[in-house]
């Protein structure tokens, strides 16, 4: 394939942020240049500064929809005085700043349709900025075919010929380091099984029903440990202030470094990922699995699409049979080595090398529609 000039436009990027959308840029990004092509991201700024000189890095009010006049105006701006053979935007987010600077031709990412499947808010501006997105985008990439679907479901004027699923994938560093968890426990000063959640604290994610799981299997499990690592959105931060003052036996990480992650990982004794709208793919207990830890989650579409038996699932917001399954699970040392077992050769086909030759693919036949 000829080398491209390529804008990648994403609101979130790893490992400033770890969010799955944030994580499936990045890997678009890093294989996009291995290739040879030259590739370019707008992005903002949340917790790191990058020193790539390819990454454009917009400075951001972290506040509730301040960030959005920022991150729109700067983008458009660069995206006007740029040009580029493919752009490509993740999600509304990164796709509205791309419609502003007037281009006529772009790909898009959708990665979930949470505003359709549950009231985030009362204000349906979610719902109609995913629906502008789609009729402005030329090709839409998903990371799983339910998401296809409903896309098709939900907006049956879009063209599901220029909808492609790539899934997602993640990176070789995600593997057990049974050493550097055991001085992990020790630092945290843990003892006894450790459940582990990892990931945004938003409330479409069920951290609340994870806590109340623990808190009624803590009672047939004494030393049963709670970890909790990521930082609370806009919507949650007083939840999450309140909860570190209320529950005193729980350990709130808070931001994990990308280092760090796999070592988290592997000092779980069950991951556990319990949203009930709003995923695409499913990218922690993928990394879970591959650090040798096996994984409870919710049963919804996209969780059962990608994870298929090698989890095990539980109806969303049910915590009393969340905690059956975490006590059954902990209980049972032959289930948790047969699920990670059997899960090993499951987990190869999620790779960058697949998703991106997939992407490349994508991206000829944008081009040769020109």
């Amino acid at each position: 394939m000829d080398k491209l000039n390529i804008c990648l436009v994403s609101l979130t990027f790893a490992p400033d942020s770890q969010d799955g959308a944030a994580k499936f840029f990045t890997g678009i990004y890093n294989y996009m240049k291995n290739q040879g092509h030259n590739v370019k991201l707008i992005t903002g700024k949340w917790n790191l500064k990058f020193s790539d000189p390819n990454i454009f890095q917009i400075d951001i009010i972290r506040k509730r929809f301040l960030w959005f006049p920022q991150f729109t105006l700067h983008a458009r701006n660069y995206l006007r005085s740029h040009k580029f053979d493919i752009i490509h935007g993740n999600g509304p987010k990164g796709v509205i700043p791309i419609i502003l600077s007037n281009q006529k031709r772009f790909v898009s990412t959708i990665h979930d349709l949470g505003p359709f499947e549950t009231k985030f808010t009362k204000i349906p501006l979610e719902k109609l900025l995913i629906k502008y997105t789609v009729n402005k985008s030329t090709f839409i990439t998903t990371c799983a075919e339910s998401i296809r679907r409903q896309i098709k479901y939900y907006m049956p004027n879009a063209n599901i010929n220029h909808i492609f699923n790539l899934y997602s994938a993640i990176e070789d560093k995600y593997r057990p380091l049974p050493k550097q968890a055991q001085e992990l426990k020790d630092k945290l000063n843990i003892e006894g099984p450790v459940l582990l959640y990892i990931g945004r604290i938003a409330k479409y994610k069920g951290v609340h029903d994870i806590i109340k799981a623990y808190q009624i299997a803590k009672k047939e499990i004494p030393d049963l440990n709670l970890v909790m690592g990521g930082k609370p959105d806009f919507t949650m931060e007083k939840n999450y202030k309140d909860w570190q003052q209320k529950y005193k036996d729980i350990h709130f990480i808070g931001f994990v470094s990308e280092k760090e992650i796999p070592i988290y990982y592997t000092m779980g004794d069950i991951f556990v990922t319990y949203s009930y709208a709003s995923e695409g793919f499913g990218l922690t207990p993928i990394e879970a699995i591959a650090c040798g830890t096996p994984v409870i989650c919710s049963s919804i579409g996209a969780y059962k699409e990608v994870l298929q038996e090698h989890v095990i699932f539980v109806p969303p917001k049910n915590p009393p049979q969340l905690a059956k399954e975490i006590v059954m699970l902990l209980k049972d040392d032959l289930r948790r080595k047969t699920l990670i077992k059997n899960a090993q050769n499951f987990i190869k086909k999620y790779t960058w090398n697949a998703v991106g030759k997939k992407l490349e693919i994508v991206y000829k036949k944008f081009l040769n529609q020109i």
